[in-house]
């Protein structure tokens, strides 16, 4: 009983604008920043290492590399802060949670791209 009450309400926040992304994806979190009454949109960009799954409680996290130091920021799924999701390129992992980044450095540290799954279609080549 609880966990049917729990559910309906939290069905209720769900959102259902969002992108499917998994691990390794390299994602776009546009996000809603307060500075005093003004209102702005702050992008962080960067590789999808983790996701919780969840109904309304579902969480993702995103890494990038900032003048040399590794930045992790967990983004909650559904909340209002995050106007939208961009993903960038597709990952081709293994894996579902890609911890093992972390300890990696510069071009080691690379996720590989699906082959052409984010990529624009190539316009035909002329006839000569």
């Amino acid at each position: 009983m609880l966990r049917k009450a729990i559910s309906e309400v939290e069905a209720k926040y769900v959102r259902k604008d969002l992108p499917e992304f998994r691990a390794g994806d390299t994602v776009r979190v546009h996000t809603k920043i307060k500075e005093g009454d003004k209102e702005r949109i702050q992008i962080f960009e960067g590789v999808v290492i983790a996701s919780r799954q969840g109904n309304a409680r579902a969480s993702f996290t995103v890494r990038k590399m900032s003048y040399g130091v590794g930045v992790e920021r967990i983004f909650p799924l559904h909340s209002p802060r995050i106007d939208r999701i961009e993903v960038t390129s597709r990952g081709d992992v293994r894996r579902s949670r890609l911890f093992y980044l972390r300890q990696l450095q510069g071009k080691a540290a690379r996720v590989q791209h699906e082959e052409g799954a984010a990529a624009a279609p190539s316009a035909e080549p002329a006839k000569a």
